[in-house]
C-alpha cells in the first residue's frame, strides 16, 4: 500500500500510523482515491492519466456529479479504467488519527459502475472492498445518490437543525439531556466543510426529499399551533399521530442485526458504577448465564457517577437473564 496526499503532513502521519508507505516511483494496480466530493473528480482525472493501466476507484459519497465531471476531463478511452464507489461507513472525525482498521467491517460498500466501465474493474473493487469485511452493493449512481439523499444526507441536516435548537437553551435545561437528543443529535458533530460539499453534490436529490420532510413537518406544526389554543380541534391530533405512525412503519424497514429482517427483544436496563471493571464484571456475569446479547447501549447518569446499561436479548431468555443478573448482585430494571 503506497500513500500520496496533497498535505506532506497528512501524507506523513498517515505512513507512521501504518496504513502504508510513501513511494511515488512503485507501478499501482489499482488506485484508490480517497477526496472530498468536490476535488474528487480532478483527482481521479489526474490518476487515470498517471498510471495508464491501473483502475481508479472514488470513495466519494456522492456519485453521480463525480462520474459526469470525470466523464468531461478525461479521454474517453480511459473511462474503462474508473469505477465510483462508496463505503457506507464513517466517524465524526476526520483524518489518519480517526483511522480504524475495522471500520469497513460488516458494512456496506457500494459500487457505482458506469456504462463504460470494465466489468475486469468492477470485480477489481468489489474484491478490494469485500477484503475489508464489507458487503458490497452495485447499483447505478443515480439511485446510489437518490438513496443516500434519504438515509444519509437528511439525516444529517435534521441532526443538525436539532442540535442547533440546542445552541441557545440555559444551562438547566440542557442538563435534561437524554438519550434520545444524543441518539438524533450524534452525527450533527461531523465536519461541517465536508458536509457542505457533500451536500451541495448531491443536491438534486437532497432537495425533494427534504421538501417532502419539510411539508409532513409544516402540517403537524399547523396542527399544534391549533392544539395550543383549542385542545378540541378537529383533526389536529390525528395528524400528528399520523407522523408518528408513519415513522413507526419507515423504521421497522431498517435493517436488523447482520442485515436481517428486525427483530423484536426484551431490554433490562443495568445500573453500574462509573468505574474501573464496571463493565467487564456485568458482561462477564452475562456470559455465565450463557446467555447473547442482541444489542447494546450505555447512557451516563446525570448528577451522579452512574451509567446505565440497556442490554437487549431474546424475549425467550430475558427472565433467566434477570434471575441470574439478580443473583449476582445487580439492580435490573426493565
Amino acid at each position: 500500500m503506497f500513500l500520496t496526499d496533497p498535505s506532506p503532513t497528512a501524507q506523513a502521519l498517515a505512513a507512521d500510523l501504518g496504513a502504508g508507505q510513501v513511494d511515488d516511483e512503485t507501478d499501482a494496480d489499482v488506485v484508490l482515491v480517497a477526496a472530498p466530493p468536490d476535488v474528487a473528480a480532478a483527482v481521479v482525472a489526474e490518476q487515470l492519466k498517471r498510471w495508464p493501466s491501473a483502475v481508479v476507484a472514488d470513495v466519494a459519497s456522492v456519485k453521480q456529479r463525480v462520474a459526469e465531471e470525470v466523464r468531461r476531463l478525461v479521454e474517453p478511452g480511459q473511462l474503462h479504467r474508473y469505477v465510483g464507489s462508496h463505503p457506507m461507513a464513517g466517524r465524526e472525525r476526520s483524518g489518519a488519527v480517526a483511522a480504524q482498521a475495522d471500520l469497513f467491517e460488516g458494512r456496506t460498500w457500494v459500487v457505482c459502475p458506469q456504462q463504460e466501465t470494465d466489468p475486469d474493474a468492477v470485480v477489481v473493487v468489489q474484491e478490494l472492498a469485500r477484503a475489508t469485511g464489507a458487503a458490497v452493493i452495485t447499483m447505478p449512481a443515480d439511485e446510489h445518490d437518490a438513496a443516500v439523499a434519504v438515509v444519509s444526507h437528511v439525516p444529517q441536516l435534521a441532526a443538525s437543525v436539532v442540535a442547533a435548537q440546542l445552541r441557545e437553551l440555559p444551562e438547566d435545561a440542557i442538563a435534561l439531556s437524554s438519550g434520545g437528543i444524543r441518539d438524533v443529535t450524534r452525527i450533527a458533530a461531523s465536519d461541517p466543510m465536508l458536509w457542505t460539499q457533500i451536500l451541495t453534490g448531491n443536491a438534486a436529490a437532497v432537495q425533494p426529499v427534504l421538501q417532502r420532510v419539510i411539508e409532513q413537518l409544516t402540517v403537524v406544526s399547523r396542527s399544534l399551533e391549533q392544539l395550543a389554543t383549542d385542545d378540541t380541534a378537529g383533526g389536529s391530533r390525528g395528524a400528528v399521530a399520523r407522523l408518528i405512525s408513519d415513522g413507526q412503519l419507515g423504521h421497522a424497514r431498517i435493517p436488523g442485526k447482520h442485515g436481517s429482517a428486525p427483530a423484536t427483544y426484551a431490554t433490562l436496563i443495568v445500573p453500574i458504577p462509573d468505574e474501573p471493571g464496571s463493565f467487564a464484571r456485568l458482561f462477564n456475569d452475562v456470559g455465565d448465564a450463557g446467555i447473547n446479547l442482541e444489542d447494546l447501549r450505555m447512557e451516563h447518569g446525570v448528577g451522579a457517577m452512574v451509567g446505565l446499561v440497556e442490554l437487549s436479548v431474546l424475549p425467550a431468555v430475558v427472565d433467566r437473564l434477570r434471575e441470574v443478573l439478580e443473583h449476582k448482585g445487580w439492580s435490573v430494571h426493565e
